[in-house]
């Protein structure tokens, strides 16, 4: 241990928070003595007391012993400088709970408010990069291209496209697609053109798209889920549950249909009839042993039961 850096950096650290010695002491619940020999250099403190000091000062444990560390305004804005350089979802964590502690307490600064937003802006971007890069992952094995995970990975990245503003090109590359096929998509190529008009809010065409594609694949139970999602958009609710119901009938992999139906009945406030759904879905997943998902479907079972 450095013990003149760290006697200097003890000093300095209090100043700069503005601190007095007395203050120190009773927030670690030492003597004024004791801060007092740690900054001349004559003692040293106890190892198992240096994580607090540092959170004290709003520095790591390593700061302690750097010459030229600097003191934040709390440890929560050193965490968002750690993780700012480490790009770690663990120190994105860490930082975001010291945050959420500071706000339960009513401690947050403007300044803590910005950062708290900048923190997550930036994890929002590098969950962005990592679900793209995953999901061109799955979509660069075409042996998998009927399988759930691989429309499902088409169906996200086509989504987060959208939400990043990129749609118009993705609308036209869809269009290209077809023109190239003379209109012979395959199954998941039409859901994904469905699903472009739908985000692009071209809902007429997306209908459209949906009848073509269920002339050519009439028990394609996920061309009819999408037909529901579409109608939902537009708040026709009784064509959308027509939809999922003949969904259903087919067979969803997952509860899809019962989700959406559910839905579509607290659109419509027929809440009794969405709360039975939300309990067929629990009872479901029970049986085949999901029992997360099955107490996920009672929660929201329980946030409608008040309504009924």
């Amino acid at each position: 241990m450095n013990s003149t850096v760290f006697s200097e950096n003890m000093k300095k650290f209090r100043v700069a928070r503005k601190y007095t010695q007395e203050e120190v002491a009773e927030k670690l619940c030492v003597t004024a003595q004791s801060v007092s020999r740690w900054e001349c250099g004559t003692t040293l403190p106890d190892v198992l007391l240096l994580p607090e000091i540092a959170r004290l000062y709003g520095v790591m444990v390593d700061d302690l012993f750097k010459k030229h560390s600097v003191a934040y305004e709390n440890y929560a804005q050193r965490l968002s400088a750690l993780y700012e350089l480490s790009s770690d979802p663990e120190d994105f964590l860490r930082c975001r709970l010291e945050y959420q502690k500071l706000m339960k307490s009513g401690e947050l600064s403007t300044y803590d408010k910005w950062d708290y937003g900048w923190l997550h802006m930036a994890m929002m971007y590098a969950c962005k990069d990592e679900a793209l890069k995953w999901f061109d992952e799955v979509l660069a094995d075409k042996t998998q291209k009927n399988s759930l995970p691989y429309r499902r990975a088409a169906t996200m990245k086509q989504g987060m496209l959208f939400s990043f503003g990129k749609g118009e090109e993705i609308l036209k590359e869809r269009q290209r697609e077809m023109d190239e096929a003379g209109g012979k998509l395959d199954e998941r190529e039409w859901c994904l053109l469905i699903e472009a008009y739908d985000n692009a809010e071209q809902y007429e065409k997306a209908l459209s798209v949906c009848d073509g594609a269920l002339q050519k694949y009439p028990d394609n139970w996920e061309l009819y889920l999408l037909k529901g999602l579409v109608y939902f958009s537009i708040e026709k609710y009784e064509e959308a549950i027509e939809c999922f119901e003949k969904s259903g009938e087919i067979g969803t992999p997952f509860c899809d249909e019962k989700y959406q139906i559910a839905w579509c009945y607290r659109k419509l406030e027929k809440f009794k009839e969405a709360y039975q759904i939300y309990l067929e879905i629990a009872d479901i997943h029970r049986k085949n042993g999901y029992d997360v998902e099955a107490d996920q479907a009672l929660g929201y079972a329980m946030e409608i039961e008040e309504k009924i």
